[in-house]
């Protein structure tokens, strides 16, 4: 019976060695640190998209098909990638014009080409055709392939040629005048061959190689295959000369293949225009101290593996005159990492050790569940040069990721950074022509989410967005701090560079995480473990609490929920106390319990608050799919309050979900202010069906009306769209979330200790907690002004009043503005009022008052007040004295004290006269007669005009002495 082909590694069209220095002395990883901050010659990779296969399934095919992009080849313009998909039978096709926007083109069915259990194991690309190697294999015993020649532009096949074989991977010299094809002929690993064990070598037939010479890359009908056999004489000192078992291929410039033989342990050179073997040699064994070979979920680097075979998947040629093996291993090794050899001698000048699984450690990418088999398995090995700089790339079956490395000193290659990949990474494909590399993952779960895509990488010159998150050091020199699953964050009290994050029971004992979060990308810098009655102890921690008193609240959720506990632990992880959830609640919530923790105050104040993942059902023995809730679709919020014992809940509404499978819960809870707590609320699912990754906020009551009070959420943000920009897989934990000392908001996806999920760990900095929970930390002025209307020259008086008022005492400042510009400024008081008293100017004038808000309030600016300063008015009174020679007039000006008053008689001027005391008087010669006077008081800057009433004026003539 025939098993699914693992293929290996990548094949493209043109993938070879750039003449570089010769062979140096051996060596083992030395590379300096490398910072992720500090950028390389030609610049750093960034992940630009991430496209699912499952998106370029046939029509009428159902999505949740099993799926994968193994293999993968470009054509020359680097604007088709054509890959293999061994699960469907086909081969796929995606138009990269826009490399952030792959799109889906088709495919072509190999088994309307065979037979239906064909499956294609690699491509290559040459002119204008795709060459298909195809298993067409009946059973070990009765290998059998062929290469499919089929046309790009319209996807024709032109021709077949059976290969006599069980074919793997195929490259194409540069030259375009040979494609070489590793036929493996895969052994058997249930197969007990005579004297050996089961799955032991030799199991005929033995493999060997097809030469295909293209005399004219655009004429396949002339195109001719040639076997070379491996003949065990040419094998000397491998595992099993007669049974070579060829695994991966690659062609430098001089037309030399270079081949692995995995199961051998051996590498293999042959010249492709004589089809003559040349050499081979032995990969060797190595011996590696500081590795983790125990599958327990403890970060224990401590053992060390003794004469392990590297057992070389693919390989690439590096220089003239040297090669690059990644060891993934087999059946009786695998090294963990990768190595440089001399080619002619194979000699090791250069080996990783344990510097490629440190890398994977530093990045959370460490894979306890394969500790104890070939940890990272390093399969995939690229080489090309970008901008004048030579990079190789390394990718971790395993580990879900692909290292980067400077091969400017091929003896010494350097590590520059980490690009993450969805599961499987299988092949490795640059395209140095667009500045691309390109990833194929082989590994794909509908029924868990977990999806083949296709990886997109720009080299360009901005900071990378992955990592967000290491443990130094992150180039693998020296042993860093082992982490994984990061499904809570706290802040560190008082301390504004710091927060505090822990591992569910991925991690084994509970472990707590330091994270300077003053680094970009944000570092684990400490670790500290739960220990009870003097031993470590295993804790689900689903949330942390840093208590400002010292030592922290945990949120141990377990597989039941009698398990739930809170748990208080001290500075140094010391078990000091658990608290269970009454069991009224803990009967009904099965394992999805306590999800976040949030504590608040200190002494006999502090309380502790618990987010309950689910609804509490009526039988929690149920399968999830069948779950009745006994609250309808709501989570409990509960309340602890640690002097009394006390617990209030709270019932939170939750969203609702139509997708089979799924369902939304809370994942966190943490302060906003002292009666506001946030939530996350996410479904579960991922990729590119992740819906609901959401931030609320809510209020919660004082006091509680019944034993549990209905509360009202309200979005503060939409995480979704920040998860989809960062052009990955979209996770579907998001589980921690925090508001720091700093007062920036800061959230985590949980990689769930990379068990059907890609791995990746998103650290992710929303933003100040004044934009993000604008909401819940707005604030709000008010502005009274003691009048509305005076006259010029008077004092008013403004009162501002800043609400929430305990946000506003001692903190932030409250300013005065008549048309936008500042008229003073105070701080508020104890009770959020501000006083000020002034002197306004002539006119209407428009006031308001802004407050600055503090870390923990937002700004805000009150509505308008008018205010209308008028000039003073007066009033003109006129009295005449009228004497025997002389007319005095006197005009009385209310309102003023200066100025001047024009007498005037039938508009003719009399005079003009000076107020002095608010009088003016003007003398006039007594001439016989009657008139009419008028007194007007001129108006100026401050003071309005006024006229007197009118005045008659009688002089009666002198009587004439007799």
């Amino acid at each position: 019976m025939r098993t699914h082909r693992r293929a290996a590694g990548l094949t493209a069209a043109a993938l070879t060695a750039t003449a570089l220095v010769a062979a140096g002395p051996t060596a083992t990883s030395t590379a300096a640190p490398t910072s992720p901050t500090t950028q390389a010659a030609s610049g750093w990779f960034d992940r630009v998209a991430t496209y699912p296969v499952f998106q370029n399934l046939p029509t009428g095919v159902a999505p949740t098909s099993q799926t994968v992009a193994e293999i993968s080849a470009v054509t020359a313009d680097g604007r088709t990638m054509i890959y293999t998909d061994a699960a469907g039978k086909r081969i796929g096709f995606l138009d990269l014009s826009d490399p952030a926007a792959p799109r889906g083109t088709g495919s072509v069915d190999l088994t309307q080409l065979g037979d239906a259990s064909d499956e294609p194991t690699s491509v290559a690309v040459v002119g204008d055709y795709v060459l298909v190697v195809v298993d067409t294999s009946a059973s070990f015993t009765n290998p059998s392939g062929r290469l499919d020649v089929i046309k790009i532009s319209d996807r024709t096949r032109v021709r077949s040629i059976q290969l006599g074989g069980q074919p793997d991977s195929i490259a194409v010299s540069k030259d375009l005048k040979f494609a070489a094809i590793a036929i493996e002929n895969q052994r058997d690993e249930n197969a007990t061959p005579s004297g050996g064990s089961k799955g032991d070598l030799p199991q005929a037939p033995a493999g060997f190689v097809q030469v295909v010479d293209l005399p004219s890359p655009s004429d396949p009908s002339g195109w001719t295959v040639t076997p070379v056999t491996l003949p065990s004489s040419a094998l000397t000192g491998l595992t099993a000369p007669d049974d070579a078992e060829p695994e991966y291929v690659d062609i430098n410039d001089a037309n030399v293949l270079a081949l692995t033989l995995q199961e051998n342990n051996g590498v293999v050179f042959i010249d492709l225009a004589t089809k003559a073997v040349l050499r081979s040699w032995s990969a060797g064994t190595v011996t590696l101290s500081g590795v983790d070979n125990t599958s327990d979920k403890v970060f224990n680097p401590t053992a060390t593996i003794t004469g392990v075979p590297r057992e070389p998947d693919a390989i690439q040629w590096v220089g003239p005159d040297l090669v690059a093996t990644a060891n993934e291993g087999d059946w009786k090794g695998g090294s963990r990492g990768w190595t440089v050899f001399n080619a002619t001698t194979g000699a090791v000048v250069w080996d990783a050790g344990t510097s490629f699984e440190r890398i994977a450690v530093a990045h959370g990418l460490f894979n306890d569940a394969r500790a104890s088999k070939k940890g990272t398995e390093p399969e995939g090995l690229a080489f090309e040069t970008f901008g004048g700089t030579p990079y190789a790339f390394v990718g971790s079956e395993r580990s879900n990721f692909v290292a980067v490395y400077d091969m400017s000193d091929p003896t010494a290659p350097v590590f520059r950074q980490v690009l993450p990949t969805t599961n499987g990474p299988e092949g490795l494909l640059p395209v140095p022509s667009r500045n691309l590399l390109l990833t194929s993952s082989e590994t794909d779960d509908a029924s868990v989410g977990v999806r083949a895509s296709v990886g997109v990488f720009r080299l360009g010159t901005s900071t990378p967005t992955f990592p967000s998150i290491v443990s130094t050091p992150t180039d693998g020199s020296a042993q860093p701090i082992g982490w994984t699953a990061l499904g809570a964050l706290s802040a560190a009290p008082g301390d504004p560079t710091h927060l505090w994050s822990a591992s569910d029971s991925a991690a084994s004992p509970g472990r707590l995480y330091s994270v300077d979060v003053s680094k970009s990308p944000a570092v684990i810098d400490r670790v500290v473990e739960t220990t009870e009655s003097g031993a470590p102890v295993a804790l689900d921690i689903e949330a942390v609490s840093a208590r400002s008193e010292g030592g922290f609240w945990l949120g141990s959720e377990g597989a039941t929920g009698a398990a739930n506990a809170l748990v208080k632990v001290s500075a140094t992880g010391v078990v000091q106390q658990r608290v269970s959830l009454p069991t009224a609640v803990s009967d009904r919530i099965k394992n999805w319990g306590i999800e976040g923790v949030a504590a608040t105050g200190t002494g006999s104040a502090e309380q502790v608050y618990v987010a309950l993942q689910r609804p509490l059902w009526v039988d929690p023995s149920v399968a999830a799919g069948a779950v009745q809730p006994v609250e309808g679709n709501n989570a409990r919020i509960g309340r602890y309050d640690v002097a009394t014992g006390a617990w209030t809940w709270f019932l939170y509404p939750l969203e609702t979900t139509s997708t089979s499978g799924d369902w939304i819960g809370l994942s966190e809870i943490t302060m906003v202010d002292s009666d506001t707590v946030a939530v996350i609320e996410r479904d579960k699912l991922n990729g590119p069906a992740a819906a609901v990754k959401r931030v609320y906020t809510v209020d919660l009551p004082s006091t509680a009306t019944g034993s549990v009070t209905p509360v009202t959420k309200r979005l503060a943000v939409d995480v979704l769209p920040t998860l989809r920009g960062l052009k990955g897989w979209t996770q579907e934990k998001l589980e921690g979330l925090t508001i720091g000392a700093d007062r920036q908001v800061y959230a985590v996806t949980d990689n769930d200790g990379l068990k059907d999920a890609t791995g990746e760990t998103q650290f992710l900095r929303l933003g100040k907690a004044t934009d993000v929970f604008s909401s819940a930390l707005s604030s709000s002025t008010s502005l009274k002004l003691s009048a509305t209307s005076m006259l010029l020259g008077g004092t008013a008086t403004a009162t501002v009043t800043v609400t929430p008022a305990s946000s506003a005492a001692s903190a932030g400042t409250v300013t005065l503005l008549d048309g936008g510009t500042p008229v003073a400024t105070v701080k508020p008081s104890s009770t959020g009022v501000a006083t000020f008293t002034f002197t306004p100017g002539l006119g209407s004038h428009s006031y308001t008052a802004t407050w600055s808000g503090t870390d923990t309030r937002r700004p805000s600016t009150s509505s308008a007040s008018t205010l209308v300063v008028g000039k003073v008015v007066t009033t003109t009174t006129l009295r005449a004295d009228v004497g025997r020679k002389k007319v005095r007039l006197h005009a009385t000006v209310t309102g003023a004290t200066s100025g001047t008053v024009t007498f005037t008689s039938r508009g003719k001027v009399l005079g003009t006269a000076t107020v002095r005391s608010g009088v003016a008087t003007l003398v006039l010669k007594a001439k016989p007669g009657r008139r009419t006077v008028v007194a007007s008081y001129a108006a100026h800057d401050s003071v309005l005009g006024s006229e007197s009433n009118a005045v008659t004026v009688k002089v009666k003539k002198a009587k004439k002495r007799r």
